[in-house]
């Protein structure tokens, strides 16, 4: 037998050089070469020309089908942002969001947007929760539902108004000029914020969005205010709220969470001390203690407040004692649990003289300690507790929420002493009037204590405090009248609406009715000129308030033809209907308007009624950070139950915040903070890249996002490598499609080879996977699935497996068009799977992939729908067979660690059965080269026999194992043995493919020999 068809071979190569030369067929170029005989080894006398030789590696190279693509592999710098915003051009994002909602749809989704605030510039927080928000709108997109999604912004409050004024302050200016500059502030806030959105690739119609001071929103907001109103939950009282005098404003309780030790904020230490109130009391349960001379013994931490003490409040079912101090015989009430701690703090032994219960000081009298002649009951309050203190609580109502309750009960007096500038008023006596209560007040209280004799002991202290989170500096409780919501009454039917709501992670659901629980009321009522006028007017006289469905209908279709600036610019007689006078006496003229903005939590909380489809008006999903859980979570709750008794939202999505790499908070002090634009676009310094926008999302995606968000150059940098390894991946998919129409050259699943079948088999496991990722609002987990089918499907085991037929084969071979059509089949979902995450590349790999005709309009790739899965991929017996051929082949790579495969004989032996027909339907002759079985375990040769034969070589390498087959649900199962024996082949490598299948050295296999002969 000749070494090679030499004159064939030649004749072949000269042909397929010429093609090459014309730039025709698939091939990639190489070093041109000349036709001739096969190099092959002499008689043992001499040796081939040293130049023939050297080409042997390089003859055929032309011959071989490698990939080709102009998909770059990697892209940096600022060929990267150019390439990011050519796509976002040339694909229409902007245009996105319109085609999917005016396209034809059985479902729809809708992610109601909150609105970020409009006071600065786009950060990472902003970058978490939009891109956040877009990948499932993207996800919810692609699987062919019509999203609702409408960005917006919270443009109303405080924030913006000291921002806008700056060093100008509010002096001088009227509410028109003041609003007019908050206005424009929060509009260049928007129009920065809006184009770091649309960077980010965020899908929406950006010139469709809401805006909370638009006037056809601040009517929708009011409509809900009426509604309110009229059932009752608005309401105008005089009760304690939380005051800013450092910036004259009222908070929300929950936006006084600055708390922190107030020692780190001021120049000397709090002071909290004990004072006595000598009991005094004619009551019948209380006459033995009065048989001695007993003071009640107070603790509080704010010494301002006492100058304002109403009562002393007690635990009713706890033990009280009367107490001798060992020192100076000075009898004591304390709580029996807090006798150990007191004898601690003043360092000396308390002898008990008698015990009780609380229920037993009922009708108790106490002496004022600083207003001479003036008494306080003793009354029992389920606020009190034993964690620290004495158990018996000062209780002045006018600055405490639980005292304003006790007072609520016991009709006690509730008298402001603290004006707007916190100081105290003339009520408070001249001997404190117009002191700082935080300051000297403080201190002159003290010294009122001292020589009164009420004060047993001072001490400095770090306690908890709210702090204004703006001005840095302690707020104040004092009484106002303000306007209120009756969240108490609206409790229980809001706890009813959260069962039906899924809650995501479910752990925020106990903190959401938590804070349910402790609001009894919402002060929505704010002293400011930049917000929503509160529609009411005052009696001039009286200052009764007016207020009713006329009033409040007549004033919102104002605001929605002109804004609510006409509150101010339109004269009273305009603003006020007549309908409304009718059932009041008095003309207009004895009315003024109210001055009274309403808190931005209820611009927001009525967002559902102004952006929300009318048919539902209840979202799919809310999705923001954890600091809403008692913001927006909660106001739009609130609002939703009491007008239509039903939560706005089907699902909340409560994700964490994003920290540094340490897991601190950003500040500019500590130099932490991360701006979204330098991670994108670069920095000023060079050592800081430009990521581009598919870096940013990756990092939100990848991120656990139900916890605290570490970023920094780890985490950007670990987001580029992570998406540099699936370029990688799409540009081998890429390569070895070029060419492939899988409209015309795509092989039906039944004539496939049975590992692409396989293939399918795992994409569409894969799908599945990736979808319930997406479904459960966890990007991380869909990339975790992503990354693990890239590097243990297909890269470790397809790609290893497939390359000798992809190269090597006919270009048109069924088992090279086999292998084709699921790799097309695998780009396919991948970039679908990917595409929420990574639009721009989803839309790169498009542009390069096969199948559609580029020269025709660009149809959008995310037009296409989500990943196509065929339950036809799934055959029965498929999955066995292949798995179990793998089970054989780990056994076979595992006898030979760190060796080539391709350079040994495998022999398989295994006893007639379930496992051998299996084989037998990879590899149908008893030895091959060719065999599927063979390409599975990448050998040189496979034998399939019922058992090793006798005469093995003595160096062969013996091997067993079990596979266990599974089929039909578990009805057919089968531990089915077999034995591996592997020796070095005798074969010899192939100089075009490089298996080790060639008779002779330097001549083509067979398979080789006639690719190259009936080339053309």
């Amino acid at each position: 037998m000749l070494l090679c068809r030499v004159s064939t071979v030649s004749q072949a190569l000269a042909r397929w050089g010429r093609r090459s030369q014309r730039g025709g067929g698939l091939f990639h170029r190489a070093l041109s070469f000349s036709s001739g005989r096969c190099h092959g080894v002499g008689s043992g006398e001499g040796s081939t020309q040293p130049a023939a030789a050297a080409s042997t590696g390089t003859l055929y190279r032309d011959t071989v089908l490698l990939p080709r693509t102009e998909f770059p592999m990697k892209l940096s710098g600022q060929k990267l942002l150019d390439r990011e915003v050519q796509i976002q051009q040339e694909c229409g994002f902007a245009e996105l969001y319109s085609w999917q909602r005016e396209r034809k749809a059985k479902k729809e989704f809708c992610l109601h947007d909150g609105p970020p605030y409009a006071n600065g510039d786009p950060h990472v927080g902003h970058a978490l929760n939009k891109i956040l928000k877009d990948i499932r709108n993207r996800f919810e997109m692609l699987r062919g539902r019509q999203v609702h999604y409408i960005p917006g912004w919270d443009c109303h409050g405080l924030p913006i108004e000291l921002k806008a004024l700056g060093d100008l302050g509010s002096s001088g200016l009227s509410p028109l000029q003041i609003r007019q500059k908050a206005r424009e502030f929060a509009e260049g806030a928007i129009a920065r914020q809006k184009a770091a959105f649309q960077r980010w690739g965020v899908m929406a119609d950006w010139d469709q969005c809401y805006y909370t001071f638009d006037g056809a929103y601040e009517a929708a907001q009011l409509k809900v205010f009426q509604e309110m109103h009229s059932k009752g939950f608005i309401y105008q009282d005089y009760k304690p709220v939380f005051w800013s005098p450092s910036s004259r404003y009222h908070f929300k309780h929950t936006l006084c969470r600055d708390r922190r030790p107030w020692q780190r904020r001021r120049p000397s230490m709090p002071r909290s001390l004990w004072s006595l109130c000598p009991l005094r009391s004619p009551q019948e349960k209380v006459v033995q203690i009065l048989t001695y001379s007993v003071s009640v013994l107070v603790w509080t931490t704010q010494p301002w407040t006492i100058p304002t003490n109403q009562a002393v409040c007690y635990m009713p079912n706890a033990q009280y004692s009367v107490v001798k101090r060992a020192d100076n015989s000075e009898l004591l009430l304390v709580a029996t649990e807090r006798t150990a701690s007191m004898e601690a703090l003043l360092g000396t032994e308390l002898q008990s003289m008698d015990t009780f219960t609380g229920s037993q000081l009922e009708g108790g009298i106490c002496k004022h300690p600083t207003v001479p002649d003036k008494q306080v009951p003793l009354l029992p309050a389920n606020h009190v507790t034993m964690a620290k203190g004495t158990g018996l609580v000062h209780t002045a109502p006018a600055h405490g929420m639980e005292d304003y309750s006790v007072a609520s009960q016991f009709k006690l007096s509730v008298e402001c002493m603290v004006d707007e500038d916190g100081k105290f008023t003339e009520l408070a006596g001249p001997e404190l009037q117009n002191l700082s209560v935080m300051t000297e007040g403080t201190d002159k209280v003290i010294s009122m204590l001292k020589e009164s004799g009420a004060l047993l002991m001072e001490e400095r202290c770090v306690h908890s405090y709210p702090y204004d989170w703006r001005t840095k500096q302690p707020v104040v409780i004092r009484p106002s009248k303000q306007w209120f919501i009756n969240t108490a009454s609206l409790k229980d039917k809001a706890k009813e609406s959260l069962q039906k709501v899924r809650i995501l992670p479910e752990s925020a659901r106990s903190s959401l009715l938590a804070m349910l629980d402790r609001r009894t009321y919402w002060c929505i009522s704010r002293q400011r000129s930049w917000g929503v006028p509160i529609p009411v007017f005052y009696h001039k006289e009286t200052g009764d308030p007016l207020i009713n469905k006329h009033t409040v209908s007549h004033i919102a279709k104002l605001f929605k033809e002109k804004g609510s600036d006409c509150w101010w610019e339109l004269p009273i007689e305009t603003l006020l209907p007549s309908e409304a006078l009718q059932k009041v006496s008095g003309p207009v003229s004895d009315y003024v308007r109210g001055e009274d903005v309403l808190d931005i939590w209820f611009d927001s909380g009525a967002s559902w009624a102004a952006v929300l489809e009318e048919s539902d008006s209840r979202a799919d999903a809310y999705v923001e950070g954890k600091d809403q859980i008692g913001g927006w979570f909660q106001s739009s709750l609130l609002t939703s139950v009491a007008v239509r008794n039903k939560a706005p939202y089907k699902s909340l999505v409560v994700h964490g915040f994003a920290v540094s790499e340490k897991g601190e908070k950003m500040s500019k002090s500590l130099g932490n903070v991360v701006d979204p634009d330098e991670v994108i676009n670069g920095g000023k310094d060079p050592g800081v890249p430009a990521y581009g926008a598919d870096v940013l999302r990756w990092w939100v995606a990848e991120s656990n996002v139900f916890s605290e968000v570490q970023i920094g150059p780890t985490a950007l940098n670990s987001a580029r490598d992570s998406i540099s390894k699936l370029r990688n991946t799409l540009k081998f998919l890429l390569g070895n499609l070029q060419g492939f129409d899988p409209r015309l050259q795509a092989v039906d699943p039944k004539q496939m080879h049975y590992i692409d079948q396989y293939m399918l088999h795992l994409l569409r496991e894969y799908s599945i996977k990736v979808t319930d990722a997406y479904s459960e609002f966890d990007a991380g987990r869909a990339i975790r699935v992503l990354q693990a089918f890239i590097t243990r499907d297909l890269s470790s085991f397809y790609f290893s497996i497939i390359k000798d037929r992809l190269y090597c084969d006919p270009e048109d071979s069924l088992g090279r068009r086999s292998c084709q059509t699921v790799l097309e089949e695998i780009l396919d979902g991948v970039t679908r799977s990917m595409a929420p995450i990574l639009p721009h590349l989803a839309e790169e790999v498009y542009l390069h992939a096969p199948g559609h005709d580029s020269t025709c309009p660009l149809v959008r790739f995310v037009t296409l729908g989500w990943i196509k899965s065929s339950s036809v991929w799934r055959r029965p017996g498929l999955e066995e067979a292949v798995e179990g051929a793998c089970a054989i082949r780990d056994s076979f790579l595992s006898s030979i660690p760190g060796k080539n495969a391709a350079q040994y004989d495998l022999t398989i032996a295994i006893e007639p059965g379930l496992l051998f027909e299996l084989m037998e339907s990879l590899q149908e002759e008893p030895t091959s080269t060719s065999s599927q079985l063979a390409e599975l375990m990448m050998a040189a040769r496979v034998t399939l026999t019922s058992e090793l034969p006798r005469d093995l070589h003595p160096d062969a390498l013996l091997g067993h194992g079990t596979f266990l087959i599974n089929l039909e649900g578990g009805v057919i199962r089968e531990d089915s043995p077999y034995d591996i024996a592997v020796v070095p082949t005798s074969g010899v490598r192939c100089p075009r493919c490089r298996r080790y299948t060639s008779e002779s050295a330097d001549c083509l296999c067979p398979r080789c020999q006639t690719v190259v002969s009936q080339a053309h």
